[in-house]
C-alpha cells in the first residue's frame, strides 16, 4: 500500500455541508475516502487520451430495427476482435438494445473503437469507462 499523506483543504461551509450530505447518501464512512475516489475519477476521466494499456467497457444504445446499423456494428466489432474480451447484448424493450463491450488493449485502439461506434448513425448513446492497466 502507498504511503498516506495528510493535507488540509479550505472550503466554504455550504459546499462542505452539501458534500457531506452527498457522500452520506453514497454510504461513505469518511471524507478522506470520498475525496480519494473523486481525485481518482478526475484523473481517470481523460484516461482514454493517454498512452498505455487500458481495460474497461464501451456501452451503447441502438435500435435493432436499423439493420444497416446492426451490420456496421458487427463489422466494427469483428475488425477489432482483438480488443473485445467479452460482449453482452441486452434487450431493453421491443426496439432498444444495450450492448456492453468489455475491452482491453492499447489506448489508441480502444479510443478508435469507441469513436467508431459512437459516430455510427443510429447509435443513440455511447459511453466508455476505462482504467489504465499499464502499471499493473
Amino acid at each position: 500500500m502507498s504511503e498516506l499523506t495528510r493535507f488540509g483543504v479550505s472550503l466554504e461551509k455550504d459546499l462542505l455541508d452539501k458534500f457531506d450530505e452527498h457522500i452520506k447518501k453514497q454510504s461513505y464512512e469518511t471524507r478522506s475516502k470520498a475525496i480519494s475516489d473523486l481525485i481518482k475519477e478526475h484523473i481517470e476521466a481523460d484516461i482514454i487520451q493517454s498512452d498505455g494499456i487500458l481495460a474497461g467497457a464501451v456501452t451503447f444504445l441502438y435500435s435493432h430495427h436499423n439493420k444497416d446499423l446492426v451490420s456496421k456494428l458487427l463489422e466494427v466489432q469483428h475488425e477489432t476482435h482483438n480488443l473485445i474480451v467479452s460482449m453482452q447484448h441486452i434487450h431493453l424493450d421491443h426496439d432498444t438494445c444495450l450492448e456492453i463491450l468489455a475491452v482491453r488493449g492499447e489506448s489508441s485502439q480502444v479510443r478508435d473503437l469507441y469513436y467508431k461506434i459512437k459516430a455510427l448513425k443510429g447509435v443513440k448513446l455511447a459511453s466508455i469507462s476505462a482504467t489504465s492497466i499499464s502499471d499493473l
